[in-house]
């Protein structure tokens, strides 16, 4: 086991780590820009280096920091958490150059799925079922249009890295198809320095589906069931749940062990999330993530597995000894992310908590770095905490949420948790009824207030 790991992130992901190393007796080091000084994250760990300015690029994705910061504090250890540098496989390269482990997969894996064409195609190779679409990138000189025909319109067009909703438009008919392609490939070039783009089907009204995953890099792996996260503004997740309310065991059962037996043939290592659409009975691969989700906890909510624990112990070189029989799924969990903006418009709020109570009680955790008096600064995303809450079944579940959106208190900044007091009280969210364009039409409508 590790004597010592260092936590290349901010903020509740860095804390969440942080209880997970000190519960297993490994000594942490936190990492912070000027910005973080005052963190809770900081605060609480072992040891703590200051990694640069404000500026994430100066800072938490600044590579040559984060290794003199592991060479100065000797952690034998990164844990990336999510974003950031989460899924950069030449950061994984350096860290094993240097003889230090990268908690998370092998960089050969991160590379292939954080390649959306090449993790397509993989996923195919592998049995898992894929939305139809282009084989590969589409370039200027491919005849578009008669790509966008075979698919069948409409088509929507995706950046081939990164993601976030950026680099991505529909094309509802071929006078479309044109603006898309040129819109979506200006917005990919100045994103993420790559404009290459692949098409594939949309869907009409879809639900977004992921199946957590965790394997030993040795062909043991398993899946730990699905996530519903279907309710998203922009691309963006705000609400997630476990289990979907959209499916039964035996499709729970089907998907999964689709996903898992994929993992056993790549031999995948660590936690890792498979991105499906659903639509009327059927499954779409479209992406995979290689890290752990802002949206874990709600898994281990109704698997009561530590994640994060499995991710240290696996990257410690230990092999896999939960089993797929001894996974069970016991009652229901939501997740809502309160974020530092306008319940309304979405602007940031950016500031200081001048009150802060969160919720507690039976089946509540919140996952947050806040604290009342604390700053949130304007340079990082807007995330104040999770609320996570489970009960013994759905209906449980929702009656407990809105208890706990009734206590939550976040003063001197504006937060989303109004929003989520509404969703929990309409007839859509209760039933279960949502795809993933549910939110955004909501929003527009006069029931958003």
């Amino acid at each position: 086991m590790f004597s010592k790991i260092l936590i290349a992130n901010r903020g509740e992901i860095a804390l969440r780590v942080m209880r997970a190393c000190k519960e297993l007796g490994i000594q942490t080091v936190a990492v912070h820009s000027t910005a973080d000084a005052n963190a809770m994250h900081v605060r609480l760990a072992d040891e703590s280096v200051c990694v640069g300015p404000p500026a994430a690029r100066d800072s938490y994705l600044n590579i040559p920091q984060l290794l003199a910061a592991c060479e100065i504090t000797g952690a034998d250890a990164v844990h990336p958490g999510y974003g950031f540098l989460s899924e950069n496989a030449r950061f994984a390269e350096i860290l094993e150059a240097h003889k230090i482990v990268f908690i998370g997969p092998t960089a050969e894996h991160i590379r292939i799925m954080g390649d959306k064409i090449a993790a397509k195609q993989t996923a195919k190779e592998l049995g898992i079922p894929v939305v139809p679409g282009s084989d590969g990138a589409v370039t200027p000189d491919d005849d578009a249009h008669a790509i966008a025909r075979e698919i069948g319109y409409p088509v929507l067009v995706k950046a081939a890295s990164g993601g976030g909703g950026r680099g991505m438009k529909v094309a509802l008919t071929e006078k479309d198809l044109d603006t898309a392609l040129s819109t979506a490939r200006s917005e990919a070039k100045a994103a993420f320095g790559d404009d290459a783009l692949y098409m594939e089907k949309y869907l009409g009204k879809p639900r977004h589906i992921e199946v957590q995953v965790l394997g030993d890099g040795r062909g043991n792996a398993i899946h730990l069931g699905e996530r519903d996260c279907s309710l998203q503004r922009r691309h963006q997740k705000v609400l997630e749940e476990a289990p979907s309310p959209a499916l039964n065991a035996e499709q729970r059962k089907e998907i999964g062990e689709i996903v898992a037996s994929a993992m056993r043939k790549l031999k995948y290592r660590g936690v890792g999330t498979i991105e499906f659409l659903y639509e009327d009975g059927r499954f779409y691969f479209i992406e995979m993530n290689t890290r752990l989700q802002v949206e874990h906890p709600v898994t281990e909510m109704i698997t009561g597995i530590d994640l994060v624990n499995e991710q240290i112990r696996i990257a410690s070189g230990a092999e896999l000894l939960l089993r797929q029989e001894d996974i069970t799924f016991e009652g229901h969990a939501i997740e809502c992310r309160i974020n530092a903006e306008n319940p309304r418009t979405f602007a940031p709020s950016p500031g200081r908590i001048s009150y802060y109570h969160p919720p507690g009680g039976l089946g509540v955790r919140v996952d947050s770095g806040v604290y009342q008096g604390y700053s949130i600064p304007p340079h990082y995303d807007s995330l104040i905490g999770k609320l996570i809450v489970h009960g013994r079944n759905r209906v449980e579940c929702m009656m407990r949420l809105r208890r706990c959106l009734d206590e939550f208190v976040v003063d001197g900044i504006d937060s989303t948790i109004p929003l989520f007091r509404d969703l929990v009280d309409n007839q859509d969210i209760a039933n279960g009824m949502y795809d993933i364009h549910w939110l955004e039409k909501y929003l527009s409508s006069d029931d958003a207030g």
